[in-house]
């Protein structure tokens, strides 16, 4: 995984080929994803979505970004 913080508590990176923004607190909140601190998640394979949360699910997680998806929530939420 690779990462670097933007302003404003967005983070982006990439990880399994799959690249991702998140916003993101010091602090859990009722937003986040299983009330933990990630607030909103996209992840992205070649410029499609294969999730999006903003304070609740768009599009859930994809088969396809499951282990990218489990990976950002063991490092950020």
């Amino acid at each position: 995984m690779t990462y670097q913080a933007l302003t404003g508590n967005w983070t982006k990176g990439s990880v399994d080929g799959c690249t991702f923004h998140i916003k993101h607190y010091e602090e859990a909140s009722d937003f986040g994803i299983g009330k933990g601190r990630i607030s909103k998640l996209e992840i992205r394979k070649d410029g499609e979505f294969l999730t999006n949360y903003d304070r609740g699910w768009d599009i859930e997680v994809a088969d396809e970004a499951r282990g990218a998806y489990d990976k950002i929530l063991a490092k950020f939420n």
